[in-house]
């Protein structure tokens, strides 16, 4: 049977056929299919570990602890496989999210200490990693592919390593809380005010540099401001109309997510 037969998704196919060519040159980017059945109890256990309320990570530990490291590349190694058995719907999608943060943090500890993802070469697009029995780079399964299952949902779960990255979760995405948990994670990003301000006696919304750069994704919810009208916190939005909110958006902090302070006084990513 062809790969493709074994997609299924809770969201529209219609969706994610437009949003899967959104960004410029997309089609430079590989699909990426992962194995069905990934086990995700290990990296579950190394976010709760490592990974604080803040979504900061102690990747100082983390590097130092040798069998904690291994544990990660092990995780990482059940994506390997070429299997004929591909995942779908939303099995698919949490382990696509997974992935994607899993691959970050890999990327991160190979070189830490490191004061920001920037500073790593080619670190989106000139890694390679071998995913579905596949050589792909961690844009590949953010722009060749969760993009186009879950539209603007992905910039809420994928995380960067930057301070100004919505969070990362300590956890793991699970396949049965998948779509319960991508709404709360949302909320949660939206209510951080070191990441997204809101002035309701003003209607001004100061959000994340996020929203500008994919702004278009955001049009299959009825852009940007209809976005806010739904996910800003409840103490705000009722307040802010979404027909003349006026949006200004922060600067981008790309220094470090790290625990220990590493990256905090980065400033060439900032603007």
């Amino acid at each position: 049977m062809h790969k493709a037969n074994f997609i299924t998704t809770t969201f529209s196919v219609l969706l994610a056929a437009t949003l899967f060519n959104l960004s410029a040159g997309a089609a430079s980017y590989r699909r990426v299919w992962v194995p069905a059945n990934i086990d995700h109890t290990e990296y579950d256990r190394l976010l709760r570990t490592y990974v604080n309320k803040r979504g900061l990570v102690d990747y100082r530990t983390w590097k130092r602890n040798t069998k904690d490291s291994q544990a990660l590349r092990s995780y990482l190694e059940q994506f390997a496989s070429g299997s004929e058995k591909i995942a779908s719907g939303n099995g698919e999608i949490a382990s696509l999210i997974n992935l994607y943060n899993a691959l970050t943090l890999e990327s991160i500890l190979e070189v830490y200490p490191v004061e920001s993802i920037r500073e790593i070469d080619e670190v989106w697009t000139g890694r390679r990693f071998t995913v579905g029995g596949e050589s792909v780079s961690i844009d590949d399964v953010e722009h060749g592919t969760l993009r186009g299952l879950i539209g603007w949902r992905v910039h809420a779960v994928v995380v960067c390593a930057a301070r100004s990255c919505p969070p990362l979760q300590p956890y793991a995405y699970d396949v049965e809380t998948l779509d319960e948990t991508l709404d709360a994670v949302t909320r949660l990003w939206l209510g951080r005010i070191d990441l997204n301000r809101f002035s309701p006696s003003e209607n001004v919304a100061e959000i994340s540099k996020i929203f500008d750069w994919y702004e278009a994704d955001f049009d299959a919810i009825g852009g940007v401001a209809a976005f806010l009208a739904i996910y800003a916190p409840e103490r705000h939005k009722r307040f802010l109309d979404p027909k003349n909110v006026r949006i200004r958006h922060l600067p981008y902090h790309w220094g470090l997510n790290d625990q220990s302070g590493v990256g905090n006084e980065y400033r060439r990513g900032l603007f």
